[in-house]
């Protein structure tokens, strides 16, 4: 019988004899950063009694988005977003209105009360502001310009 041999694990950071990064470590990395994030963002939901989903729901609410739009942004079925928005709005969180040029379509607004748990969820999140506060200025700007290259035709 052959005995395989464990994987080695991937590098923690690139190779400090001066290879650059590949699109392995750079995904790793993406990840890491990512389920950093989506952990705390899902610890300040829930302070407020939120799921981390209808806490992504209310953040991408700046201004008012159709339920098949928060669909696609949340990378979930249009039939989930009805329970979601129901939850949301039970809370005084969201409301729905119709819009203006099409009538078919409902679009989902942040009420007052909702912009206000958003504010309170991004201050809650204190992994994820230590993080950003050991990146100087510069740090910040390029860590920004370089996300903003990754998927340039999408907005949040």
């Amino acid at each position: 019988m052959s005995r395989i041999p464990a994987p080695h694990p991937a590098p923690e950071t690139p190779d400090p004899r001066g290879s650059d990064p590949t699109h392995v470590d750079l995904l790793e990395r993406l990840a890491r950063a990512a389920a950093g994030y989506y952990r705390d963002l899902a610890a300040a939901a829930a302070v407020q009694g939120l799921t981390m989903t209808q806490a992504k729901m209310l953040i991408l609410l700046r201004q008012p988005l159709p339920m098949r739009a928060l669909a696609g942004k949340l990378a979930c079925d249009a039939s989930n977003i009805t329970g979601l928005v129901d939850r949301l709005e039970a809370h005084g969180l969201v409301s729905r209105h119709l819009d203006p040029a099409d009538r078919r379509i409902k679009n989902v607004v942040a009420t007052e009360k909702g912009l206000e748990a958003v504010r309170v969820i991004r201050a809650d999140m204190r992994a994820t502001s230590a993080a950003f506060n050991r990146l100087d200025d510069e740090g910040r700007r390029s860590l920004y310009e370089l996300l903003g290259r990754l998927h340039p035709d999408e907005t949040v």
